[in-house]
């Protein structure tokens, strides 16, 4: 793979590759101040569009030409296009997974078998394994992640611990999972193995997985993580509310079991989620006949077929809401379908154009190299490794190139040092896959507060795994422990006998 290069002849100073930076950071700030959690649908990505036309100007004058800004921009949009169909087909699913009783099957069982204090603990482990046999974060928090989401509130925990628990666990799997997307670039950018690279990743992943869950026990136990608006009686007002409404059936499950199934081929994503969409769908029409005719609009001389007909697309397409009664459950028993997705995707869009500018402009190389400036030790590599994929992550909003153009960059740095290339492939996970959730305008970070419903800014602080996974990195690195040098990988590699 070919090292990322800008487009211009000379990079800019570090002084003007960080004014975008400055005026991105205060633009959002301000949106935050005068539109609170609503900043995301609307300002931000206007900020996002400021601060690319900032640093757009300041590359033309600097010589970068248009188009080749033009050009990275739909490159870099080109490359987020099967993330941003997932996230359509993430919304289809969820509605006629709602509309199925999917959903509602999932909360009626979970509420019967978790209890508050092992939740948190459960929850991250389920979708841990979720994840790990699936090798789809997003996969895994918009199917199980959402019924989670019902079990936890219902619980009377608060929605932040609750996603806190789902992110962790889900990028774990994510992050050692061999079907991962991530998990196989960052093997191929640092220049090692696939399962070299997920077999020394687990010295830094298991303890930090291990610090979640035990943090996820003791606040589950001590309940830390309790709403305090909560009343008991939710938890069993959820329940009859969702046995009163659906029709509640062990055929409810043929459809995620499908799609597990599916993603554990290696179908694609997007096409998995969109045929367990439609999955969702026929179950509705099998097992919801009586919740159909309810929801239909088209009066009592339509036919069934045209009243399913018009409820599925309705589920797919635009919103779904289930009235119980409840007032807890008609807050949970709802979606927005696709069209509750396109904020997030409009969020994305921007971000990708503010990230593409200023690595057409040349301004990210110059960060980078500020960063790494004066590298000696082994400890100091790997602390600025972990800072350019953080720096990424925040300036580019993209998890994809918080690991590829780090990586590019870094590794002759590693090899200099006689380090081997699994020891930059961790890194790059460590810290470039499990933090790019955890920034506000990040493509994953936008992603998954879409999916749940939740503010990034909200479950930010409980994303216990997701926070220790750079810092073990820097342990391990401090510590000298398993650092891995070049001598030591060569010996390892097997002979092929004639």
């Amino acid at each position: 793979m070919k090292k990322a290069t800008p487009s211009v002849q000379k990079l800019p100073s570090l002084g003007l590759s960080l004014v975008p930076v400055l005026a991105l950071i205060s633009l959002l700030a301000a949106d935050v101040i005068a539109f609170g959690e609503d900043s995301s649908y609307g300002a931000n990505q206007i900020a996002m569009l400021l601060a690319a036309l900032v640093a757009g100007g300041i590359g033309m004058i600097q010589g970068t030409k248009w188009e080749a800004m033009s050009k990275a921009m739909s490159n870099s949009v080109a490359q987020t296009t099967e993330a941003l169909l997932i996230l359509l087909m993430i919304g289809a699913l969820s509605g006629t997974w709602l509309l199925a009783g999917i959903i509602p099957a999932f909360i009626h069982y979970g509420l019967q078998v978790l209890e508050p204090g092992i939740f948190l603990f459960a929850a991250c482990i389920i979708c841990g394994v979720l994840s790990l046999a699936t090798g789809s974060s997003w996969g895994t928090v918009g199917t199980i992640g959402i019924a989670l989401i019902g079990i936890g509130t219902a619980l009377g925990l608060s929605p932040g611990w609750i996603a806190g628990a789902i992110i962790s666990g889900a990028y774990f799997g994510d992050k050692m999972s061999p079907l991962s997307d991530t998990t196989n670039i960052a093997a191929t950018v640092g220049g090692t193995d696939l399962f070299t690279h997920i077999r020394y990743m687990t010295i830094t992943t298991v303890p930090s997985l291990v610090i979640a869950l035990l943090v996820f026990l003791v606040v589950g136990f001590g309940g830390a993580a309790a709403d305090g608006n909560f009343e008991a009686s939710f938890a069993s007002e959820l329940g009859n509310a969702v046995f009163g409404t659906f029709n509640i059936h062990a055929g409810l499950f043929v459809a995620p079991i499908a799609v597990l199934v599916m993603i554990s081929k290696k179908v694609p994503a997007a096409a998995a989620l969109f045929i367990g969409a439609i999955l969702g769908a026929l179950t509705a029409i099998i097992f919801q006949p009586n919740l159909i005719m309810t929801l239909s609009t088209l009066g009592e001389g339509a036919s069934f077929a045209m009243m399913a007909f018009q409820t599925s697309i309705q589920a797919m397409a635009l919103d779904t809401q289930i009235i119980t009664g409840s007032e807890l459950a008609d807050a949970l028993l709802n979606s927005s379908g696709m069209a509750g997705m396109l904020n997030t995707v409009w969020l994305i869009l921007c971000a990708t154009i503010f990230g593409s500018i200023m690595q057409a402009t040349g301004m990210l190389q110059s960060i980078t190299n500020a960063i790494l400036k004066g590298v000696g030790t082994t400890f100091s590599l790997v602390a600025r490794s972990v800072g350019t994929c953080l720096a990424f992550n925040v300036l580019a909003s993209d998890q994809y190139l918080a690991i590829i153009v780090p990586g590019n960059m870094l590794k002759d740095a590693y090899e200099e040092q006689g380090l081997a290339p699994e020891n930059l492939s961790r890194t790059l996970e460590d810290s470039g896959t499990v933090t790019s959730v955890l920034i506000p305008w990040n493509t994953c970070g936008v992603a998954q507060s879409g999916i749940l419903g939740i503010s990034t800014w909200t479950y930010l602080p409980y994303c216990i795994f997701n926070w220790i996974s750079p810092i073990m990195t820097l342990i391990v690195a401090a510590t000298g422990f398993k650092i891995r040098s070049l001598t030591e990988a060569k010996k390892t590699i097997p002979t092929v006998s004639h």
